[in-house]
């Protein structure tokens, strides 16, 4: 087997196993806040307390990943196409 056939294969392998996790489970953990919802703030004493409110997830800590707003995109330009 070529090395060009195995990194195809390789690479449709890890592809598709993106889209099955896309499809199983659409919302990842936000990055910026590690899917807490808000930031960790320490206090003077070092003991570390509640901060502000994650803006990027909206304080959910759950954000869709960027395959299935792929797929969320395209199916909704299909849709209104064939109306």
């Amino acid at each position: 087997m070529s090395l060009a056939a195995l990194a195809t294969a390789f690479l449709l392998i890890v592809t598709l196993g993106y889209a099955v996790k896309c499809w199983l489970s659409p919302f990842g953990d936000c990055r910026k806040c590690d899917g807490m919802g808000h930031e960790l703030k320490t206090d003077r004493k070092g003991k570390p307390k509640r901060g502000r409110d994650c803006r990027r997830c909206d304080a959910t800590g759950k954000r869709i990943r960027v395959g299935r707003w792929i797929y969320n995109r395209a199916a909704r330009t299909y849709r209104a196409g064939t109306r």
